[in-house]
């Protein structure tokens, strides 16, 4: 019996190229082993497919757009369900959702660039770049820092302002108000998250860079990633033809509602649009296979985890052999003890939810794993759909090549072509 378990890490025939660029030890798969990959990408695209249609038959869901990357590789970035529940317009890998507070991570990941670059520093104060900045007193708002803005330990009540952020006022104006606000706790000491005093992030970047969020984000990830259907403006979004609508529950069956123009005075915590296509190579670069766009150390700094996230009634704390989790900058990070070895691991880990949108990205550093689902509807399928595809790649690349649940008919059309 063929094992693949552990030999097999998703090398892929087409990616073979740009490994070579990056290092030395580069390895050439054999046929065999890309016969087995095939069988394997071709099993996970089953059963990713039948998840997400039974999902979608029960009602549960309007639409997704999914994206799996292993390694250097991207397995799966595809679609399922409809872009508009009235209409036969289907999902693909380029329909373009809105990302909501999946932002706060490029927004992290960006801050972290400009800092290794020596242009910010986590401990730099927000008053030093936002004049008629305060919370609480001079001694208090001293205190409040980049690092304690993007980690939700600056001590601002819950969701402070978030009304201010969708009714479009401009970050300027919302950072005088925080004068009026009594902090619940001495920065660095507590988490509570917080829309409107994370963005004022973008504002710290602006006056360190010179450029707007928007324009840096382009020129530092979107562009050199090519991540060509990710953009940033409510008129981005409606002009473009694959874009998925958001949908709200009816009886028997969904509403679909109007793009809301929302969220894009405040990009930094929840004004990007992309695509499953987009966000798979997003995480091929989280996980570190483009160290010609920023550096790997750069991009760990992110994810250290700066401040626990107690108690259990969080979603994801009822996630299968979760211990703990803490807040990063822009990102959750998640403890857990594997399933059948015990070994703790991570996940860095964020949701995000926006004018109907409900979306999960999820990174396995230990196991080179990224998963990323998009929904155009508020579910239930969102609080589990990360472990639940975890687990059905853990069993698929934990499966001997005879197991595999294909008709025979399609290892032989594999085998055929590989040979």
């Amino acid at each position: 019996m063929l094992s693949i378990g552990a030999i097999i890490q998703a090398t892929t025939p087409e990616t073979i190229t740009k490994k070579v660029e990056y290092t030395d030890n580069y390895y050439t798969p054999s046929a065999q082993e890309k016969t087995i990959y095939n069988l394997k990408r071709q099993e996970l695209q089953l059963a990713v497919q039948k998840y997400f249609k039974k999902a979608i038959a029960s009602g549960a869901i309007v639409g997704a757009g999914v994206s799996i990357v292993r390694n250097d590789s991207i397995l799966l970035n595809d679609g399922f369900g409809r872009r508009n529940f009235n209409l036969d317009k289907k999902v693909d890998g380029e329909t373009i959702f809105r990302l909501g507070s999946l932002s706060k991570g490029f927004t992290g990941v960006l801050a972290s660039k400009i800092k290794n670059e020596g242009k910010l520093d986590w401990d730099d104060k927000v008053s030093d770049f936002i004049p008629g900045f305060q919370l609480g007193n001079q001694a208090n708002s001293d205190n409040i820092t980049l690092g304690t803005i993007l980690s939700h330990t600056s001590g601002t009540p819950y969701h402070s302002y978030t009304n201010l952020v969708e009714a479009g006022l401009p970050l300027t104006d919302i950072a005088k108000r925080f004068k009026n606000v009594t902090p619940i706790s001495t920065p660095g000491e507590m988490y509570s998250y917080q829309n409107a005093m994370f963005a004022l992030s973008s504002e710290m970047m602006y006056k360190a860079t010179g450029e707007d969020i928007a324009t840096s984000l382009e020129n530092n990830f979107f562009k050199p990633l090519e991540m060509c259907s990710t953009n940033m403006s409510h008129e981005s979004l409606i002009k473009n033809k694959n874009v998925a609508l958001p949908h709200a529950p009816r009886k028997n069956g969904w509403r679909t509602l109007k793009l809301r123009n929302s969220y894009y005075n405040a990009i930094a915590a929840g004004g990007i649009n992309s695509s499953a296509t987009d966000m798979a190579k997003w995480m091929q670069f989280l996980l570190g296979y483009h160290p010609e766009v920023m550096k790997e150390s750069a991009i760990q700094e992110v994810f250290q985890p700066v401040i626990e996230i107690k108690g259990h009634n969080k979603y994801y704390h009822r996630w299968p052999g979760h211990l703990t989790s803490y807040y990063a900058y822009g990102w959750r990070i998640h403890k857990y003890s594997e399933e059948n070895s015990k070994e703790e691991k991570t996940i860095w880990h964020h949701g995000g939810s926006v004018n109907n949108f409900r979306n999960e990205i999820a990174l396995f550093p230990e196991d080179n794993l990224g998963i990323c689902v998009l929904f155009n509807s508020a579910n239930k399928v969102s609080r589990t759909v990360i472990p639940d595809l975890q687990k059905i790649i853990r069993e698929i690349y934990n499966t001997s090549i005879e197991d595999l649940s294909l008709e025979k008919s399609d290892h032989a059309s594999l085998l055929e072509t590989e040979n």
